[in-house]
């Protein structure tokens, strides 16, 4: 048998099938996911919610299952097809958000959240370890920055179908459209994608061969290998930091857009959807291209790159917020919206070096239970929160001020990232 065809990473050709798909797939992860936030409204006319109880819908009930069983299920990865995880996973989820166009309460539609949290948690840990073994370390922040496209396309296509179909016809028909699509992708998925060898492109000259290199090793072993490593911390809270930003602002978003600006469901839909597309991909790319440049250099790269974006984004995330016109609010919001997501490809890819390659699913795990309990479920709460607590003294612009309120996790990550910075050579693994 030749190497290539023990090894499908070995052909460089397919190594960028495969991303394509991962790519496709993180794409309906957060267009199922992040759907929710420009159906809201609608929703929360027809079942009479508060914004506080959206925000606990879109928060609490999709991240607690996610972030939980996303370090079982990556533990399975570590040891099983990881192709066969991620297609289950896919067939999940979908399933769950076509069931979201049948709730009738409040209490209905959180479980179908749930289930699309449990969907979910199985698809973005393996995605990561395949990648980490379809591309060599100098390009994996790149690739890893790639397949992080699937955010902002997610987004952007959630945003853009659910407020367009909600418009024309209702926002059941938007669950149910986009969940049947996912259904539809998921046995393509699995017989395109094949699972390489594990660590197969980290071997250093002289080391042994791929298949003499041990098991994935037990749980405890994992934990015991990342959670002593400071980076490790640092690199979670700080990027959970950002996501309660990034996450709960792009949920609340279309609902400031609604009520402070005076869109319709459609113009929300076609505005913020570009914004969400264009900035999420300029920022994206800038984050892996320039922690691959310097990376090579210097281990603290990865953290300071998004580190500095923080920063930058923070004084353009409050003008966007008061711009004067639809117009100069556009560019406005591109930059932070840029900036946030800047950390994508430097943070995973650091993770992926805190531990050896048969940890790696688990790893990424143990880094997305903290990114996501804080980011997600604290975000899209605290924003619902924060509006519904302030709605008596400022009414519909309630929900500017609660955003307003956000600028201050862009500062704590920003810290966060350059103590990281600080420990990471000495916590790299090679």
């Amino acid at each position: 048998m030749s190497d290539a065809a023990a090894n499908p990473a070995l052909k460089p050709g397919y190594r960028y099938v495969v991303l394509t798909l991962l790519i496709i797939v993180y794409t309906f992860n957060f267009l199922d996911r992040q759907i929710l936030g420009i159906l809201k409204d609608s929703i929360q006319v027809e079942l009479g919610l508060t914004d506080t109880q959206v925000g606990v819908m879109g928060g609490i009930a999709f991240a607690a299952l996610y972030s939980i069983l996303g370090i079982p299920i990556a533990w399975l990865a570590d040891r099983v097809s990881r192709s066969w995880i991620m297609t289950t996973a896919l067939t999940v989820w979908s399933g769950f958000t076509v069931a979201c166009g049948y709730a009738g309460s409040f209490w209905s539609l959180f479980l179908m959240r749930m289930g699309v949290g449990v969907g979910e948690a199985g698809g973005v840990a393996p995605a990561y370890s395949l990648i980490a073994d379809y591309f060599p370390p100098r390009q994996r922040a790149r690739a890893l920055a790639a397949f992080s496209f699937g955010i902002p396309i997610g987004m952007a296509l959630g945003i853009l179908l659910g407020g367009l179909i909600a418009a024309q016809i209702n926002w059941r028909t938007a669950f149910i459209v986009v969940g049947v699509a996912g259904l539809v992708i998921a046995p393509v998925f699995k017989l395109m994608v094949k699972d390489p060898v594990r660590g197969g492109l980290d071997r250093p000259e002289g080391a042994p061969p791929p298949e003499a290199r041990p098991k994935a090793p037990p749980f405890g072993e994992v934990l015991k290998t990342v959670l002593p490593k400071p980076s490790f911390w640092l690199l979670a809270f700080g990027a959970a930091s950002s996501s309660v930003c990034g996450y709960g602002v792009a949920f609340w978003l279309p609902t400031f857009f609604q009520r402070s600006l005076g869109l319709t469901l459609t113009e929300t839909s076609i505005y913020y959807s570009a914004i969400t597309l264009v900035g999420g991909m300029i920022g994206i790319f800038a984050g892996g291209f320039l922690a691959d440049r310097f990376g090579g250099r210097s281990k603290a790269a990865y953290p300071m790159v998004p580190a500095i974006a923080f920063l930058v984004a923070l004084p353009f995330f409050y003008l966007s917020l008061n711009a004067p016109s639809l117009a100069l609010a556009f560019p406005l919001f591109l930059v932070p919206t840029a900036l946030n997501l800047a950390w994508l490809g430097p943070i995973v890819t650091a993770v992926q070096h805190l531990a050896p390659a048969s940890m790696r699913s688990t790893a990424s795990a143990l880094f997305l239970l903290i990114n996501n309990l804080v980011g997600i479920a604290l975000g899209t709460y605290y924003f619902g929160f924060a509006s519904d607590l302030l709605r008596p003294q400022f009414g519909d612009e309630s929900i500017r001020w609660a955003i307003y309120s956000g600028g201050a996790f862009y500062l704590i990550a920003a810290v966060l990232l350059m103590l990281a910075a600080r420990n990471l050579k000495r916590d790299w693994v090679d």
